[in-house]
């Protein structure tokens, strides 16, 4: 992409350093780097969409995070350390593990219902125009 001058830009300093000289000073003042504001459209392409998947990501790291939890919780148990920080640990894991999960399972639902509700929209809408046309 070129780089073009953007109104929304913020301007920083190049040379972040202190001077003691005058000169550096204003060479250092005068040198600007420009750093362009995206927007949410930006975003989506440099993506690919993927902040509307979120049930596929969450699923391998539910997984993960579930897997570590049970490890950490029979570690735990197996010294006998029942109320120490460890064992805390790894119910919070097992509880975060299950959460991702269950929140995977949740956004793909909605997005099921959501793309059941707009083929049955598309159809109604089908049959409509069928019925004014050989009406």
């Amino acid at each position: 992409m070129p780089e073009e001058p953007n109104k929304d830009a913020t301007r920083a300093p190049a040379n972040s350093e202190k001077s003691g000289g005058t000169e550096q000073a204003a060479t250092a003042a005068a040198t600007a780097v420009n750093i362009p504001r995206v927007n949410e459209v930006q975003l989506t392409a440099a993506t690919g969409g993927a902040e509307l998947s979120c049930y596929r990501c969450t699923v391998p790291f539910g997984v993960v995070v579930l897997i570590a939890g049970i490890v950490v919780t029979a570690v735990a148990y197996s010294f006998n350390s029942h109320g120490s920080t460890i064992s805390y640990f790894g119910l919070v894991l097992l509880s975060a593990g299950l959460a991702l999960l269950a929140s995977s399972a949740v956004c793909w639902k909605v997005r099921l219902e959501r793309k059941k509700e707009r083929r049955r929209e598309s159809q109604t809408a089908l049959v409509a125009n069928q019925r004014s046309i050989f009406s």
